[in-house]
């Protein structure tokens, strides 16, 4: 069946909002005059969210008595932070710009809440271009359960095989592949050292945006 959709996960797939998130951290060392933690501490674990890179950051377990209180501070200074630093990875305004051309719809699965992803499509200028955002507060179960692909299927009106799903976590290519859409995992986002897309099971490995290209050309011819 010809492709007609392209989904993205957010964070280490479409935008790279790393930088965001660092800037966010160290200045809550700062605060604590505490010296700047190394950048790719808090890299490495951005899939895992606000509770992994608080524990990065501040060698924190969840269970101690600081963490919650770390963690909120962390979400509320993300709130005002959360589109500064961020930017579309490179290759990412092309590809974008390609499916456009191709008269096919895109937009984003994340598993951000819906008052970050927001206002980081709006500032970004992706918001009206983007066919939708699903995001948790529109489902009961999150990657990697496939209700929010499914979700994204039933507002574009599409059968889960006219769709690209695009995800650089083991759990955006097991909600894709539950919900029976294709997938492509890349390998230029928010990969722990340990893990290794290789071994997701996606249809496609890739390591860079705009090796998609080629992906999509190949989808789009009904052979």
């Amino acid at each position: 069946m010809r492709l007609r959709a392209v989904l993205f996960d957010m964070d280490g797939t479409l935008l790279d909002s790393a930088p965001d998130f660092i800037a966010i951290t160290q200045a809550m060392r700062e605060a604590r005059g505490l010296p700047p933690v190394e950048p790719k501490a808090i890299a490495d674990v951005v899939s895992g969210g606000a509770r992994a890179m608080v524990a990065a950051a501040f060698d924190a377990p969840p269970e101690s008595a600081e963490f919650e209180a770390l963690r909120l501070e962390f979400l509320e200074r993300y709130q005002q932070h959360c589109a500064v630093l961020t930017r579309p990875y490179d290759g990412i305004p092309e590809l974008l710009a390609d499916i456009e051309k191709a008269n096919l719809r895109w937009g984003v699965v994340t598993n951000k809440p819906v008052r970050f992803a927001e206002p980081i499509m709006q500032q970004l200028g992706l918001a009206s271009r983007s066919a939708l955002l699903i995001c948790p507060d529109h489902v009961k179960h999150t990657k990697p359960d496939p209700e929010p692909m499914l979700l994204a299927c039933q507002q574009l009106g599409l059968q889960p095989e006219e769709i690209l799903f695009v995800g650089d976590d083991l759990r955006d290519i097991e909600s894709g592949r539950a919900a029976g859409t294709r997938t492509a995992a890349v390998s230029w986002g928010y990969i722990h050292p340990d893990d290794n897309p290789a071994h997701w099971g996606a249809d496609v490995l890739v390591d860079h945006p705009l090796k998609l290209r080629a992906v999509l050309d190949r989808a789009l011819c009904s052979c």
